[in-house]
């Protein structure tokens, strides 16, 4: 089967972007043409999941390196560092986006140190965060082949938010990417997705997906996946990432700990599926992850329809964060990590 959902693009234009707000009634494509404008575009959720906010931070590095006008390397790593910092402010939890800052950073270093030319870091820059693109591509397809192991023939699989194609890089996705890897093993699978509140990723964005790629999809709220578990019907629960601790605490999506919890009372497996990039050694445990909280316009409102009373107090948590111990595998680009979590994820980092 052919997957090709791809939700950031590089052009001579700029940077593309599938306007994810406007899905599934429209698709939509956004040319953005400076640093500023994807910063926007990460912030304001034209592009969201952890993986493909790195990938859109790296072309965002990218753009404004070629879009500078001056003609020392010394000022283009002043442009850089700022370009760095504007992107950082964005999005606090998905540790992705500090990765892939980090690595254009370093590429620049690395360049700098070579006596490479403003024009030709400006390319070197370029083809990295083209590079990072399709690493991050190749990781959704070994995540996929080593997650779609884990599910069974017939298996009905209950997902909360999105983390398929349009959470990454494109094509496959995390979470997603293990059921269509399943998929492709020739094995019968069927999800449950949950609308996943307040932005409804699951409802306007996973069901779109699963959909665009016939496999079966069920569409439930998010206050009905127990009673579902209860009666038998979902055999596996799979959900992505948007950082990974040192220890196997998994920061995702608000609503995936009581997802996880009541995996756990019904003894279902409980996996999660992201690239190494969402993994963060240097954050001990998940008490140490920062959650983001956005706009209580999200809560309040939907569609610009308002819902809830003008000026009742909202709290809008965008994470939670799930134990390790409710945790039954991570999947990554290198394999299945089971409990202790501490070894297990570490030693993925040295094969």
């Amino acid at each position: 089967m052919k997957y090709n959902i791809i939700p950031v693009k590089w052009s001579d234009e700029g940077v593309l972007m599938l306007d994810q707000r406007l899905l599934p009634t429209e698709e939509k494509w956004l040319t953005l043409k400076t640093y500023d404008e994807v910063a926007a575009g990460i912030k304001d959720m034209v592009v969201r999941g952890a993986p493909a906010i790195g990938v859109s931070a790296a072309y965002g590095i990218a753009l404004g390196a070629k879009n500078f006008v001056g003609t020392t390397v010394a000022d283009l790593e002043d442009e850089i560092g700022y370009i760095s910092e504007v992107l950082a402010a964005t999005r606090p939890t998905a540790v992705n986006l500090f990765w892939a800052i980090d690595r254009m950073n370093r590429t620049f270093q690395a360049a700098k140190a070579d006596g490479k030319s403003v024009s030709e870091i400006k390319e070197i820059l370029k083809t990295d965060a083209l590079a990072i693109h399709d690493e991050d591509i190749e990781s959704q397809r070994l995540i996929a082949q080593f997650g779609g192991e884990l599910l069974g023939d017939n298996d009905t699989v209950l997902t909360h938010c999105n983390a398929g194609a349009l959470a990454t890089g494109g094509v496959w996705g995390t979470a997603l990417g293990v059921i269509r890897g399943a998929v492709d093993q020739g094995k019968n699978i069927s999800v449950i997705a949950d609308e996943t509140r307040p932005y409804l990723q699951g409802a306007r964005l996973t069901a779109w997906e699963l959909m665009e790629d016939d496999i079966p999809v069920t569409l439930i709220t998010d206050n009905m996946s127990g009673h579902i578990m209860k009666k038998g019907s979902i055999q596996a629960v799979v959900v992505g990432s948007d950082r990974i601790a040192a220890n196997g605490d998994v920061a995702n999506k608000i609503g995936t700990y009581m997802v996880a919890v009541l995996a756990k009372r019904h003894g279902i497996p409980f996996y999660v599926a992201a690239p190494l990039s969402t993994v963060d050694l240097n954050t001990p445990t998940g008490d140490e992850i920062p959650i983001e909280e956005r706009d209580r316009i999200e809560v309040t409102h939907v569609k610009g329809h308002q819902l809830a009373p003008e000026g009742v107090g909202i709290t809008n948590y965008a994470f939670d964060v799930t134990p390790n111990d409710l945790v039954t595998a991570i999947i990554t680009e290198k394999g299945v990590a089971r409990a202790p979590y501490t070894e297990s994820l570490k030693k993925q980092f040295e094969d």
